[in-house]
């Protein structure tokens, strides 16, 4: 009896042990099953950002991830990874578009690296506008109806078109930069070229509309749209230490135009809605470039 008592408590003692291993497994360990959950935000039009989102969710997929995306406006977006309830964001516009939300939160946030060296904010008008520059903007309010169709007031675009540029201009009394969606704007931009109408739209680069559209920039002599952004990975703070090798691979991440145009076409025109299939598509033609960043 003795010794069956004896083998109880060392059966007990080391179910004890195994248990409170497994616990330490769970919180020390890089393999815990939260160690594998990764949350990326994405601002829900901004064509770059949706491109290089689809597929870091397949690449990071692929390596075992479980993968949440998230979207949310700019300024929810840039507050949620502040307070640790985004991991990444592939779509953050430094050091110009998005200085507001960098200067607000840069110092709980984690520059991973830039995958796009050189991103313009534009004004876009069709090819058939008598318009060159946007000095040809002044005095010609009534024939655009005083606007300036916009994308979303929580963009770094809006805050420049809006508070830069048209004073740089002397167009603060006769434009305004509407606010919307940039779904809206972009459906704007096709109306009015179906129809051959005048419009002004607030756009960037790249962009597939350059593709699609019979478009192009306006000049901006006085540089009052800022200098072209380079376009970053960035996350939550202590991201790179608790994700040592996801962040390996982004800081590798660089996409040129041919690759990332190829993509957003894919996912607008091609596989509309289905990011996965645009992605899936993508890789036939680009798996090398995909194994060059994770494998």
């Amino acid at each position: 009896m003795r010794f069956k008592l004896k083998g109880l408590t060392v059966a007990a003692l080391t179910l004890t042990l195994g248990l409170s291993a497994t616990a330490c497994g769970d919180s020390d360990s890089g393999g815990g099953g939260k160690d594998k959950e990764i949350t990326i935000g994405m601002v829900a039009g901004w064509a770059e950002g949706e491109a290089a989102t689809a597929l870091w969710k397949r690449l990071l997929t692929d390596k075992g991830y479980k993968v949440d995306v998230k979207t949310l406006d700019t300024g929810p977006l840039y507050a949620g990874m502040a307070k640790g309830d985004v991991d990444l964001f592939v779509d953050a516009w430094l050091p110009g578009t998005h200085e507001d939300y960098w200067k607000q939160y840069g110092d709980k946030l984690e520059k991973v690296g830039a995958w796009y060296d050189s991103a313009p904010l534009t004004i876009a008008v069709p090819n058939y506008s008598p318009l060159k520059t946007l000095d040809d903007l002044k005095g010609k309010g009534g024939a655009y109806g005083g606007k300036i169709v916009g994308i979303e007031k929580s963009s770094g675009l809006y805050r420049v078109s809006q508070e830069k540029m048209l004073p740089a201009y002397g167009l603060k009394d006769e434009y305004k930069v509407t606010t919307s969606s940039t779904a809206a704007m972009l459906t704007e931009l096709k109306k009015a070229i179906d129809a051959k109408k005048d419009i002004v739209v607030t756009l960037w680069r790249p962009h597939w509309a350059y593709s699609k559209y019979p478009i192009r920039d306006l000049q901006d002599p006085k540089g009052a749209m800022g200098k072209p952004d380079g376009i970053y990975t960035v996350a939550r703070e202590d991201f790179g230490k608790d994700q040592p090798e996801v962040t390996g691979w982004l800081k590798k991440f660089k996409m040129d135009d041919k690759q990332l145009g190829a993509l957003e076409d894919l996912m607008e025109n091609q596989y509309k809605g289905k990011p996965d299939q645009a992605v899936d598509e993508w890789l036939k033609t680009n798996q090398s470039y995909a194994t060059s960043l994770t494998g």
